[in-house]
């Protein structure tokens, strides 16, 4: 069977279950990738384990998972089969689904959250709003023009002769 067709379709056929069991296969992954890469990172000198090189591909799991769970949820033909698999059935899918969810959104990258349609509008309201059409360097510092206008003005005390009596004797030697 095309898992395509069982994706898309939401009919209960046997190949559908395939999801409930890769669901489980990806959470028991995730377990032990865990466990493994704390130990490396505890090897590695007890870094972070966001620091770990290939912490990303923790997080690639992850959403994996997010991801499986969600088409299980959207297909209540499955619950059954959940809760034959999974212990606690269906509720403790939500209740682990919601903390891989929130465990990839703390540390995934922006590119990697997906966005809603008023994401952007969110962030504005949080960070406060910057009309930066004028200048894009407004609220960083010196703008581009202050910086210029201060290196020219600088420029022009290091080229200015300074007032002394060299240019008095130049008149006398004449």
């Amino acid at each position: 069977m095309d898992a395509n067709k069982s994706f898309s379709s939401g009919q209960k056929e046997q190949g559908d279950t395939w999801y409930v069991d890769n669901y489980v296969l990806l959470k028991d992954y995730y377990d032990r990738t865990i466990s493994r890469i704390a130990a490396r990172c505890v090897r590695s000198g007890n870094i972070a384990m966001e620091e770990y090189p290939f912490y990303g591909y923790v997080l690639d799991v992850l959403e994996e998972i997010s991801e499986t769970g969600d088409y299980i949820l959207s297909h209540p033909d499955l619950y059954s089969y959940v809760e034959k698999r999974i212990a606690g059935g269906i509720n403790t899918l939500k209740k682990n689904l919601n903390e891989y969810k929130t465990e990839l959104k703390n540390n995934a990258s922006p590119e990697m959250i997906k966005q809603d349609k008023d994401e952007l509008k969110k962030m504005k309201e949080a960070l406060g709003a910057i009309d930066k059409s004028e200048d894009p360097t407004v609220g960083a510092g010196m703008s581009m023009d202050e910086v210029v206008d201060k290196l020219l003005q600088q420029n022009q005390k290091q080229v200015q002769p300074k007032p002394n009596s060299s240019s008095a004797t130049q008149n006398g030697n004449k």
